[in-house]
């Protein structure tokens, strides 16, 4: 029994190939077909909806928590990736930044053109992962001290790095708390009570920015973790013009 070739349309015209006379030398000698339109491919049923324990997944979002020295970035950074009800991924610079072994620029040195040089490769570094997570589904939280007071370098590299749907937030407690905190660091990581004074009344200057401010002097990590949450939800639901 002979097989029934049918027509193939050429490569991007959506069309059936024209008949070819009888007899001609590439006919198969196969039945003729009368002609007609292409068969449609059936649409799937679509699938069920599958609905999240809790109702609807939160939106994948990007956020940069912003603040001194001590004032908990990290720890509500990494607690607010652990928590969500969706894929989240905590990108913090500081961890990058130390990702440098030998030849790692100490901040306790001052800032020089090596550390402002490891900074600036830390945050394009951070900007390309947080890219690729968001590309594959995963919302992020990176953590950094932006100073208000160099908003091109600071926010304005950000945004270039990781977007504009980037959604700025300033955590910033008092200094009490702020030096408490710092106390408890250890490492590169701690820094001087002067420095850490110096760096919370330049965050001052986010006042009246326009970028959703967080005080946590007299809370854990777990309620700003929440407040975050809330500062976020709004901020979606009505994006602020920063």
């Amino acid at each position: 029994m002979r097989t029934v070739d049918t027509p193939t349309p050429p490569h991007g015209t959506g069309r059936p190939a024209p008949e070819r006379p009888a007899g001609s030398a590439e006919t198969t000698g196969a039945l003729r077909l009368p002609p007609g339109a292409l068969v449609p491919v059936p649409t799937p049923p679509p699938l069920p909806l599958i609905r999240q324990p809790h109702g609807a997944p939160p939106p994948i979002v990007a956020v940069l928590l912003i603040g001194p020295a001590g004032a908990g970035k990290t720890s509500v950074a990494r607690y607010w990736a652990d928590t969500r009800r969706a894929p989240t991924a905590h990108i913090s610079l500081d961890d990058v930044r130390e990702w440098v072994r030998a030849g790692f620029a100490d901040p306790r040195a001052g800032w020089t053109d090596r550390s402002e040089a490891q900074y600036r490769l830390a945050r394009r570094t951070c900007g390309f992962a947080a890219r690729n997570y968001l590309a594959n589904g995963i919302s992020c939280v990176l953590d950094d001290a932006v100073f208000p007071d160099r908003p091109v370098v600071g926010l304005g590299g950000w945004k270039r790095h990781v977007g504009p749907g980037l959604l700025p937030v300033v955590l910033l407690p008092g200094l009490e708390a702020v030096l408490a905190r710092n106390a408890l660091r250890s490492g590169t990581r701690r820094l001087a009570d002067e420095e850490v004074a110096r760096i919370h009344g330049r965050m001052a200057g986010w006042y009246g920015s326009g970028l959703p401010i967080l005080d946590n002097t007299h809370h854990d990590v777990a309620t700003t973790a929440r407040m975050l949450d809330e500062v976020v939800s709004r901020a979606i639901a009505s994006p602020p013009a920063w």
